[in-house]
C-alpha cells in the first residue's frame, strides 16, 4: 500500500503574546489556517480531534472540517478521533456524509472511545457503560456506512429499522478507521468489521507496538478479510535543527505532560524523561527534518504502516511556530522520507 503522511491537532489552546490563553474562537481560525497550509503544501491528510475540556478549543471537528473542505482542493479530511461512545452513530454518518458531499469525497472518520472522560457526564452518559457504548455503537456504525437497509437492534439505544440514511455518499463509501490505543481487544473488534486502525503512540517506542500490528494483520486474515491499512498517530515538532527544536517544544511539552500526568496520578516527568521521550527511543518525533524523518522512516518500516500522523499541536505551542513546523515537514521531511523508502 502506497504511504501517506499527514498531520493531526486536538486544537490545543495556546497563550497569547500577553502569556494569557487565547480565545478558543481564535484557536479555531488558526486550526483552518494550518489545515490550508497543509493542503497547499501537498500533505495527505488533515485529522481534527474532538475534546471537551477547557486545554482544547475543539469539540466539534465536523464542522472545522466542512469549513476546510471549501477551502481545501486535495487533502484527505478526518477526526483525530470521533469519541463514538458519547455520539449517535447514524448523526455521525450524517454529519461526515456530508462533509463528504462539500469535499467530493475527501471526508472520512477516525472512531474511539477518547483518551479523556469529560464527553461521558456531559451528555448523560453513565461510565460503567464505557465498554458496551462504544462495542455497540461501533457495531450500528458498521451497519449504517454499509450504505444498505440497517436492521439493527441492541440493548444501549432503540432498535433502527430504515431503508436508507440521508445524504448518501457519492461513491457509496465513506471510510472509517478505528483509534486504538494499544489493546489486543482494540485492533481484533476492527479487524472483526473490517475497519483500518490507527495506533496512537503517546509514549515508549514504535518497536513495542509491533506485535499489536502483527496481531491486526492475523485476524483480518484468520477473518478472510483483505489487508487493510494501519496508520500511526504520535506527537512530534519540526525545526530548523535538533537543538532548535528541543528548546522551542520543551516549554511547551514538559508543562503539559505534568498536567496530565497529575490528573491521572502518574509519577511527574523531568527533564531528562521528557528528553528520553524525544530521543531516538520515544514516542515523539521532534527534531531536524533528517532526525525526523530517519524516525518516521523506522516506524513505517518496523510496523509497516500506509499513513503516518504527526500530532503537531501541543499544548501552548505557538500558532506561528506550529506553521513553520507544518511547513518544514510538507517541503523537507515528507520528500526524505519518501526518497529513503523507495532507495529501500
Amino acid at each position: 500500500m502506497s504511504l501517506e503522511l499527514g498531520l493531526d491537532t486536538f486544537g490545543d489552546i495556546a497563550n497569547g503574546p500577553d502569556g494569557v490563553p487565547l480565545h478558543p474562537a481564535t484557536v479555531i481560525r488558526e486550526v483552518l489556517a494550518e489545515g490550508e497550509l497543509a493542503d497547499r503544501l501537498g500533505l495527505d491528510f488533515f485529522g481534527i480531534g474532538e475534546h471537551h475540556r477547557d486545554d482544547y478549543a475543539v469539540s466539534a471537528p465536523d464542522v472545522l472540517l466542512a469549513g476546510l473542505a471549501g477551502r481545501t482542493e486535495h487533502i484527505r479530511l478526518g477526526t483525530s478521533v470521533t469519541v463514538l461512545s458519547s455520539d449517535d452513530p447514524i448523526r455521525v454518518f450524517q454529519r461526515f456524509s456530508t462533509v463528504d458531499a462539500i469535499s467530493r469525497g475527501r471526508a472520512e472518520i477516525t472512531v474511539g472511545r477518547g483518551s479523556f472522560i469529560e464527553s461521558f457526564p456531559l451528555f448523560g452518559l453513565d461510565l460503567g457503560d464505557y465498554e458496551s457504548l462504544f462495542e455497540e455503537k461501533l457495531d450500528l456504525l458498521a451497519a449504517v456506512v454499509a450504505e444498505e437497509p440497517v436492521r439493527w437492534e441492541g440493548s444501549i439505544r432503540p432498535p433502527v429499522q430504515v431503508d436508507r440514511i440521508m445524504p448518501a455518499t457519492e461513491s457509496g463509501h465513506l471510510p472509517v478507521w478505528v483509534g486504538v490505543g494499544g489493546t489486543p481487544q482494540s485492533v481484533v473488534r476492527a479487524a472483526h468489521y473490517g475497519f483500518p486502525v490507527v495506533i496512537a503512540i503517546i509514549g515508549g517506542s514504535a518497536r513495542q507496538f509491533a506485535p499489536l500490528a502483527d496481531l491486526y494483520r492475523r485476524a483480518l486474515s484468520e477473518m478472510g478479510k483483505p489487508e487493510l491499512p494501519i496508520g500511526v498517530h504520535s506527537p512530534g515538532y519540526v525545526a530548523a535543527t535538533d537543538e532548535q527544536a528541543r528548546e522551542e517544544f520543551m516549554p511547551h511539552f514538559l508543562p503539559y505532560m505534568n498536567k496530565l500526568g497529575r490528573e491521572r496520578r502518574w509519577a511527574p516527568m523531568g527533564k531528562e524523561q521528557a528528553l528520553q521521550q524525544l530521543g531516538p527511543g520515544g514516542a515523539v518525533y521532534c527534531g531536524s527534518p533528517d532526525t525526523v524523518a530517519a524516525k518516521i522512516v523506522d516506524t513505517v518500516q518496523v510496523l509497516g504502516l500506509s499513513r503516518f500522523q504527526l500530532k503537531y499541536s501541543f499544548g501552548t505551542l505557538p500558532h506561528d511556530q506550529r506553521m513553520e513546523c507544518i511547513r518544514l515537514y510538507a517541503e523537507e521531511v515528507v520528500p526524505r522520507v519518501r526518497a529513503q523508502l523507495g532507495a529501500d
